[in-house]
Formats: structure tokens, sequence, C-alpha cells
């Protein structure tokens, strides 16, 4: 017992200096643990290795850093800025999910517009009610219609093929366990790893599969051999104008919205439903003179509330042979790798450092509730929600609250002085924020999204975001209206909307992405007039042989991931978009960039505040 110290013995000054030494200059905390106390030594490695990877801990983490913002979360959207978040996301969500799903639904036959729309709603009342991070939008995604059809085509392949949806219940519940396992064991923690370039890399994927998916939807409506003898070429050229129209609207409002022109009320008004009310008068023009005689192709419905095919709603996929159970879990792998990625990093989107977040983000739980979703979804035989791009960062910018620059700062307590009283402790967090309601940034500033540009006139006004209206409403509304949409009124005016008009809402998606993407910032720089170019532009500091080096491993990740997705690998286009992270953390290092100049081509996609859900709090 002599090299046994008391349990309520103080430790000796030497061994605080070389407990803070060890700690890189951090003050020295006396271990709970008794185990840990015995024995008169700094920390043991593995003991502090063990306790970073204890089952559940993140998980418990996120639940304690958010639960108390739970009941704000709903008095917090008494707000007008949730009105046009729900009608713009629900427009930008449901609309895109059942385009996406099309070549899904006509090639396996064994999904409808019913199966989607569940889905969206799924996941949004899912999310809103129990995640942690409600602004991140969940639903129906381009790449997992890619992976869901790229699975029925190489089981249809074989002899005595199984039963596509058994099957598929069978890779998402191998998916729902990795899923789980990812959340207990922390491996969200991985994500202090993601920067700009993979999330700039994936975005750029995203915003051209969008475009090629337009392309697609028109395509599609020119008659084939194998068509029947009604069908002509009028309804598709009349398609092709209607997407046009349907893009061109979107942009006159939006360059409307940012021009000094109109009242700013007016400007409001054009930022927040510019694009929804283009998209019903290009869909009404489809029934205007000549254009209704074409008879374009509109989305195709079934019944209301009704599986496709006249199925049962529960899928029994345990009834499947045991030997295809075991080869559904490498495809139950690829979709894990796929959730993993594109949902995470669409939360991080949606929590950017650009946007001035207050509440804290829990990414290893809401990883958790994803895994309850992909089960639910191969259990109803519906296709799996995950995080979306761009609707994600999309819904975040719709509910922020912006402050003309003439306002003093010092006349309201901004969200970013917030987090610097925040404390390190999950336990005090709810105390120290609690005191900071919306309803403060109701009574001082006035919503407007507007944003000024230089050189518009003396009379504009600069703003700048100081809160977003984070509150859980504004997804669930817009997942309850898809739940709506499933009745039979809803379904016939679904039916009414044309599939060019689709077409112009991926263009106008796909090109409002590129236009923000940082690889487009890059490569737009080299077209910039320099005398033209702001002295306080950061590329001006780096060599334009090194942004054009990084830009070029972007495009070649980029050129990679969307060559496998055209043929029938594309089974494995996850690994490649996982690979951006390794490629990020361990090639780019050793290319000739300085330190600077990586500092400047790349950064966190988060603030620290975000990121302390994977890592940030011991």
């Amino acid at each position: 017992m002599s090299n046994v110290t008391s349990r309520t013995a103080t430790p000796t000054p030497a061994r605080a200096l070389s407990v803070e030494g060890a700690q890189g200059g951090k003050p020295a905390q006396v271990p709970r643990s008794p185990s840990a106390t015995v024995v008169d030594r700094s920390p043991n490695r593995f003991l502090l290795w063990a306790q970073s990877i204890s089952i559940g801990r993140g998980i418990i983490h996120d639940i304690r850093r958010r639960a108390p913002y739970y009941v704000s979360d709903w008095t917090d959207a008494w707000n007008y800025r949730v009105i046009p978040a729900v009608v713009l996301i629900f427009f930008a969500n449901v609309l895109p999910g059942i385009a996406f799903s099309l070549d899904l639904i006509e090639t396996t036959q064994q999904y409808g517009v019913a199966e989607v729309l569940l889905s969206s709603f799924m996941a949004a009342f899912i999310f809103s009610v129990f995640g942690a991070q409600p602004l991140c939008i969940a639903g129906v995604t381009g790449p997992i219609t890619v992976l869901n059809k790229t699975i029925y085509d190489i089981i249809e392949r074989q002899d005595n093929p199984p039963n596509y949806l058994q099957f598929v219940g069978w890779v998402y519940l191998w998916g729902a366990i990795l899923h789980w396992i990812t959340a207990a064991l922390n491996w969200c923690n991985f994500l202090r790893y993601v920067t700009l370039f993979s999330c700039d890399t994936f975005g750029f994927y995203v915003s051209w599969v969008y475009l090629q998916y337009g392309v697609q939807v028109i395509t599609r409506q020119f008659p084939t051999p194998s068509s029947p003898p009604e069908d002509s070429q009028d309804g598709a050229f009349v398609g092709i104008i209607l997407a046009l129209l349907m893009v061109g609207s979107s942009y006159l409002f939006r360059t409307a919205s940012q021009s000094p022109y109109f009242h700013r009320h007016v400007r409001r008004f054009f930022a927040d439903y510019g694009m929804p009310l283009s998209l019903v008068a290009a869909s009404a023009m489809a029934y205007w003179g000549r254009f209704n005689h074409a008879n374009p192709t509109t989305l195709p419905v079934g019944k209301a509330f009704q599986p496709a095919g006249n199925r049962e709603w529960l899928v029994r996929f345990w009834q499947l042979d045991g030997k295809w159970v075991g080869i559904a879990f490498p495809f139950g792998f690829a979709l894990w790798v796929l959730f993993f990625f594109d949902h995470n990093v669409s939360s991080l989107m949606a929590q950017g450092s650009q946007f001035p977040l207050r509440k804290p983000p829990g990414f290893h739980y809401d990883f958790f509730i994803l895994g309850i979703t992909t089960f639910i979804a191969g259990l109803l035989g519906i296709p799996a929600p995950n995080g979306l791009i761009p609707q994600a960062p999309i819904h975040t910018e719709s509910l922020l609250i912006m402050e003309s620059t003439h306002k003093k700062l010092d006349d309201i307590e901004t969200p970013s002085r917030s987090r610097e009283k925040t404390p390190s402790q999950p336990h005090e967090l709810g105390t120290a924020l609690a005191p900071v309601h919306m309803s403060r940034f109701q009574e001082e500033l006035e919503p407007d999204p507007t944003l000024a540009r230089d050189g518009d006139g003396e009379a504009r006004q600069h703003e700048r975001p100081v809160a977003v209206v984070e509150q859980r409403v504004s997804n669930l509304a817009q997942g309850s209206l898809c739940l709506v949409l499933l009745s039979g009124p809803f379904l016939h005016v679904l039916n009414l909307i044309p599939r060019g008009v689709l077409a112009g809402l991926f263009w106008y998606m796909g090109l409002d992405a590129l236009e923000g993407n940082g690889i487009t910032r890059k490569l737009l720089y080299f077209l910039r007039d320099k005398s033209l170019t702001p002295k306080d532009e950061p590329l001006r500091n780096v060599r334009k042989s090194r942004i054009l080096l990084f830009v070029a491993v972007q495009l070649a990740a980029f050129g990679a991931t969307m060559a496998v997705t055209q043929t029938i690998a594309a089974i494995g286009f996850p690994i490649i978009i996982m690979l951006l992270v390794p490629i990020r953390t361990l090639l780019i290092p050793r290319l000739p960039f300085t330190a600077e100049e990586l500092s400047i081509l790349d950064g966190p996609t988060a603030s620290p505040f975000t990121m302390e859900s994977v890592g940030g709090i011991h």
C-alpha cells in the first residue's frame, strides 16, 4: 500500500506540473474515475484512448448538449422566416425526389410516387421531432436512386433472382446495423477531417447530377421506336420550352431580389417565393393554347396512399433465402459508406461557418437515427432517405435573419458573442445560452434575405446575417405537405405538373449550386479582370499554378465519380466519394503547397462551435 495514495488526496504541485506539460499547457484536471486516481502518476495513454472510444459516448454527449434547447426549438418557430422556408424547401425537396426516382420507378416497377412521398414524410417527421439537427433536410436523393437501380440491374441478371424488395430490405438492414455501430463507436469523429475540399468536390458532383437528370428528363419525353403511335415530338419540344421558362423566370426573380430596384419588401418577396412562383407559372403555361394540344408528358401518379403494384406496405424481407442474405451485405456496406459521407456532409453544409448558429449539433445521435429511418424504409419498401444537397444549406439560408450595417453591434447580443461565452461542458451550455431567445432578434431586427452588392448606390444598406431561426417546424411542415400530397385530390394536382418543368427545376438548382461552389469560384478567378479583382481577394496570395493544381485534383475526383456512376460498377461510387477525405489528408499535403496556400485554398466546413459534436468536447 506504500505506492498507493489516498483517493481523497490532492495532487502534488510536481504532478500537476507534469500533467499540464503532457496536455499542452492546459490546466490539469483531477480525474473522477477511482481507478484513474489510485496510482500517483500521469494519466495512462491507453486509458485515455479507451475512454475516447467508449460505447455511446458521442450519442450521450449529443443528447445532453441538445436537450436544453428542445422546447425553444418549437417556440422559436414563431417567426415569419419559417413560412417562406417551408414553401421553398417543399418544392425543392419533393419534386426533385420524384424526378430522381422516375428512372427507378419505370425500370423496377417496384416503386411509385407514393413510396417517394412517404419516404420524405418519414424522414422529415423523425428528424424534426427526434433529431438533434432539424435544419438538415432529409429525403430521396439521386445517389440512393442510382444505388437502388444498380442493385436491381445486378440481381436481375442472376439465375432465379430473389424478390427485389426483400433483397433491398436486407441491404437496408445491414446498412442500418452499420449505422448503429458507427454511432455507438463514435466513428462520426472522423468528420473532423472533412474540409471544404471534400464538400466542394461532392457538391460539384451533386450539381452536375442535377444538370444531368434535367437533360434525362427531357430526352425521355421524345418518342422511341417502341412508343405508341399517338406519341409525337411536339410534347417533348414543349417540355424543352417549359424547362427554359422555368430556369429563366427563376433566375429573373433571383436577380431582381439582388438588384437595387423595387422596394425592399418586394425584393424580399422575390427572394422567398420566386422559385415556387416560377414553377406554378411554367406548369400553367403547359395548358395554354397550342401548348395544351401538344400534350406534354406529366408526372406519373398512383392511387392515394397505395404502394406500387397493389402490394402490401410491409415487406417480409425475413423470408428471403439465406444465400441472398449474405450477398446483401456488400450492398449494405456500400449504402453505409454513401450515407456516412452524404448525410454528414449535408449536415455540415447546413451548419456551415457562414451561418451564425447558436444551438449545438449532434452528429453521432443523428446518424443513429438515420439507421432507424433506413431500417423502416426497408420494412415499408420505400427508398431510404438521407441528407440532401443543396436543399439542406438552402433551408438554413432561407431562415437567416439579416442586419443592416448601420446598426451598432453593442445594441444586440449576436450569436457570435454567445459562442464566446459558451462553456466547454455540456451541462453548462443550457444555462449559458438559454437567456438568448429569438424574440429579441424579432423585436430589434427586420429579417431581409437580400444581400446588397458593392456599388449599387449609397442608398443601399449592406446587410449581414446575425441569426438563424433554428427550429423544427419548417422541416416538419414541409414533410407533412408530402403526406398531404398522397391524398387523391392533391395527387391529381401533382399529375398536372409537366416533366419539362421538373427538368427546369433541376437545371436551376444545379446551376445555383454550381455558382456558389468553391471549385467554380476558383475557376472564375482566372477569368476576372485583374484590375477589377478586389485587392483583399485571398486567392491573390496563392500562385496560379497552385490554384490550378488544387482544382485539378478536385476535378479528377469528380470525373472519376461521375464516370463510375455511368457504368454497372456504379455500386462502388460511394467508395470513391469516401476517398476524398484521405486524399485531402494524405495526398494534398505532399504536393508543393505552402501552409499559407493550403489555408487559403481549403478550410473547415463548419465552425469550431459546430465541430464540438465530433470530438471537440472531452
